[in-house]
C-alpha cells in the first residue's frame, strides 16, 4: 500500500494544549494614611427626623370637593338661567311673557318689604348664602385625622373609626378591663372602660398610658388628648 498524495501529511509535533489562566485577584497596595476628613453623618432617628419636619411646616387636613353642593347650586343656576334665557327669547320673537315672569314681577313690585313672604325669602337666601362661604373657607373632610408627613408634597389622612378601633383592641389588652368603648375627636379622645377585678385607679393609669402609647404610634399630626374613664361593674 502506498499513502494517498492528496491526503495532507501529519506533523510529526504534538497539538497545542490551550492554557488555562486561572482568575485570581492581585493584592491591592497598601494605601498611604491620608488626612483625617469630617465625621461621617449618621442618620437621625425616624422620630427625630419627623419632629424637625414638624417644626419646618405643619400639616394640614385635606380640602374637600363639595361635590354634592357644587352640583345642588350648579343645578339650581342652570335651571333658573334656562327658564329666563327661553322666556325672554320668546317675548324677543313676539310672543307674551310666561304667565310665571309676570307674576314674580307683581308681587316683586307690589308687596311691602316688611311683608312675611319678603323676610322669609330673604333669611333662607341669607342662610343659603352663609352655608356656601363657610363651604368655601372651611376644608371639611371632619372625619378624617391628618398624618405627620416626611416630605411637604406627601399627605396621609386617618378614619376617625379606624383610629377608634385601634385604640380599643389597645385598650382591651389591659389586664382588668372587660368592655371599653373609645371615641376620637379632633381634640380628644373619650375611653370609658369597664372593670371588673384590680384597683379600679391602677386600671385607669395603665389605661391612660397604653392609650398614650397607641396614640403615639398613630403617628397623626395633632394628636388628641386623651380622657380616660373607668367604672367597677359587679354584676
Amino acid at each position: 500500500m502506498t499513502p494517498d498524495p492528496d491526503s495532507p501529511a501529519r506533523s510529526s509535533t504534538p497539538p497545542a494544549r490551550r492554557v488555562t489562566v486561572p482568575m485570581t485577584k492581585e493584592p491591592e497596595e497598601p494605601r498611604e494614611p491620608t488626612e483625617p476628613g469630617p465625621p461621617e453623618q449618621v442618620p437621625l432617628p425616624p422620630d427625630l427626623v419627623a419632629g424637625e419636619h414638624d417644626r419646618r411646616h405643619r400639616t394640614h387636613r385635606p380640602w374637600s370637593a363639595r361635590r354634592v353642593p357644587a352640583a345642588l347650586v350648579a343645578s339650581v343656576i342652570l335651571v333658573a338661567a334656562v327658564a329666563a334665557l327661553f322666556d325672554v327669547v320668546a317675548v324677543r320673537a313676539g310672543r307674551p311673557a310666561a304667565a310665571w315672569r309676570r307674576h314674580l314681577a307683581d308681587e316683586l313690585a307690589t308687596r311691602p318689604l316688611d311683608d312675611v313672604w319678603v323676610l322669609t325669602g330673604a333669611a333662607v337666601a341669607a342662610v343659603l348664602g352663609i352655608w356656601l362661604i363657610v363651604l368655601a373657607l372651611t376644608p371639611g373632610l371632619r372625619h378624617w385625622l391628618p398624618l405627620r408627613s416626611p416630605t411637604p408634597g406627601l399627605r396621609a389622612s386617618l378614619d376617625r373609626d379606624g383610629a377608634a378601633d385601634l385604640l380599643r383592641d389597645a385598650a382591651m389588652r389591659v389586664p382588668g378591663v372587660s368592655t371599653g368603648r373609645v371615641r376620637v375627636r379632633r381634640h380628644r379622645v373619650k375611653a370609658r372602660a369597664d372593670v371588673r377585678f384590680r384597683d379600679p385607679q391602677q386600671v385607669k393609669d395603665d389605661l391612660t398610658a397604653v392609650l398614650d402609647e397607641e396614640r403615639d404610634r398613630l403617628v397623626l399630626a395633632r394628636p388628641p388628648r386623651i380622657v380616660v374613664r373607668v367604672r367597677r361593674r359587679t354584676d
